[in-house]
């Protein structure tokens, strides 16, 4: 198993395609998130995150800035790759690209991925919410001692 995670932005064509496409697997067809709200304007200022295992990409990701800090988001692994360490291997990726910004570090987790993000040091801050028809909670990194 060969694991390369790499970033990049939007103006990389054929690597935003390569995410775009697993996004749209996982969150369209997968979880019947609207097209629409799969994907918005921030996709072209967000810093967009591929690992690939083999060269074949098997997730994807990005992170943004905003108002309250630095978001990660659009968390998604195929299916068939799943419960094999690429998602682990791409937060900790991410995690250490934002670690020396000094913001605040914060996500909304799907119900089902809650309990992963926890042990990665992430805690839930407050109530659960609905986004895209599925129920989601706000949760903040905290940085380890």
């Amino acid at each position: 198993m060969s694991i390369n995670i790499i970033s990049f932005n939007f103006n990389n064509k054929t690597l935003t395609e390569k995410a775009f496409k697993i996004r749209e697997t996982v969150f369209i067809k997968e979880q019947n998130v609207p097209k629409d709200m799969e994907y918005d304007e921030f996709d072209e200022k967000a810093i967009q995150f591929l690992i690939f295992n083999n060269e074949i990409p098997v997730g994807t990701s990005r992170y943004r800035t905003t108002t309250k800090g630095i978001k990660l988001e659009r968390f998604a692994i195929l299916k068939e790759h799943r419960k094999k360490g690429f998602a682990s291997q791409l937060l900790k990726f991410m995690l250490e690209k934002v670690n020396g910004k000094n913001q605040k570090i914060y996500l909304f987790a799907q119900i089902n991925a809650v309990n992963f993000y926890k042990k990665h040091n992430f805690t839930i801050i407050d109530d659960e919410f609905i986004e895209t028809g599925i129920v989601h909670y706000e949760m903040d990194y905290v940085k380890p001692e």
